[in-house]
């Protein structure tokens, strides 16, 4: 049983499945390579919707992969000491997943062209979640109660750290071209919607250019034109 956190870098995780040494080469020589797409969240905010999302627009709706195969082999958490041998024996392109704050998150990806989705929730839904999560498991130190989890909580005495810290990190990536940030709130209420933003995000349009020869396309274009010349061009979004 697990009767307390493993510490590194003044980061407490869970003592189970989690090793320093792996930690450490996480951060300093996991290589996240430029076709990977990692989910990054603080733990509790809809991790395993988001990976199960994400592993039907990599299979075009085939759930047979899914239903299959462990999520945890889906899309490995790469600070854990399973996750990280499994991600460097995967071919790409890569699905990963993450809880790392940013300042512990593999050196390699910020000279990247991979893709972090990161997942926000309500800090209040969290901590009821965490608290009940944590009881019954044994990963980690176990409050006593909520008021205890609650202080844990704010305090930053939690596995992977303060829930502040954590998004105030990532939330500062919010500009670049390979960042996308979305909340379990807003993927609950209008899925469809988060769903098309996140294959707007990973560019999942477009596959017939694996398929058409460069003369089909040209013949096809032509074609096109000919025949819906006298419609207003904002109706064709891919033009």
């Amino acid at each position: 049983m697990a009767n307390d956190n493993l510490w590194y870098e003044g980061i407490p995780f869970p003592r189970v499945n989690f090793k320093l040494e792996i930690l450490r080469k996480a951060q300093e020589e996991f290589m996240v390579e430029d076709d990977d797409v990692v989910t990054v969240t603080y733990p509790k905010s809809g991790t395993n919707w988001l990976i199960e999302i994400l592993c039907l627009i990599h299979s075009k709706g085939d759930t047979k992969w899914i239903q299959s195969v462990p999520i945890w082999k889906h899309s490995p958490w790469i600070e854990t000491q399973y996750g990280f041998a499994s991600a460097n024996k995967m071919e790409g392109p890569r699905l990963l997943s993450s809880h790392l704050p940013i300042h512990l998150f593999p050196k390699s990806f910020f000279s990247s062209k991979a893709k972090v989705i990161y997942v926000i929730r309500n800090p209040k839904d969290i901590i009821v979640s965490g608290h009940f999560f944590w009881n019954s498991v044994n990963l980690a130190k176990k409050p006593k109660s909520m008021e205890q989890y609650l202080e844990w909580f704010l305090e930053g005495n939690v596995p992977y750290g303060s829930w502040f810290d954590h998004v105030r990190g990532w939330v500062s990536m919010r500009e670049r071209e390979n960042f996308l940030m979305l909340s379990y709130e807003e993927l609950k209420q209008d899925t469809e919607r988060t769903v098309e933003k996140i294959c707007h995000f990973l560019g999942v349009t477009g596959d017939w250019k694996n398929y058409f020869t460069i003369a089909q396309a040209e013949t096809f274009d032509k074609v096109f034109q000919e025949k819906m010349a006298d419609l207003p061009r904002e109706l064709f979004p891919w033009e």
